[in-house]
């Protein structure tokens, strides 16, 4: 595989798994929403609280594979201070989101343990 067609693939390759991503946490909210309504209109139960942990875990996955893209999709272009930095605030900016989502499920900072 020369470079030119080693480049095409990732760039194809990440463009799929940023599909996968968005797709993942589409499909999932709207997969966890069906159920959660479903099962409050047949069991007469409040899950609401099962529906935020669902849903989360569905966005946390989510953004894991679009943190993943973006590391691969700016690794194989070219290097330069602004598409580092880009990167930089992106992954930040996706962690962010990912502890307070971790914080919300689990309702604890991510390194104490529950008793």
């Amino acid at each position: 595989m020369t470079t030119s067609n080693l480049d095409y693939f990732i760039i194809t390759a990440s463009k799929y798994l940023e599909v996968i991503g968005v797709g993942l946490i589409i499909f999932g909210i709207f997969y966890h929403l069906i159920k959660y309504a479903i099962n409050l209109f047949f069991s007469k139960n409040n899950t609401f609280k099962e529906l935020k942990i669902q849903i989360g875990k569905v966005i946390l996955l989510g953004l894991e594979i679009l943190v993943a893209v973006d590391i691969v999709s700016t690794v194989t272009s070219k290097i330069t201070f602004e598409s580092v930095i880009t990167l930089a605030i992106i992954v930040l900016i996706r962690t962010f989101l990912s502890l307070s989502i971790k914080i919300e499920i689990e309702g604890s900072l991510p390194w104490r343990m529950n008793k």
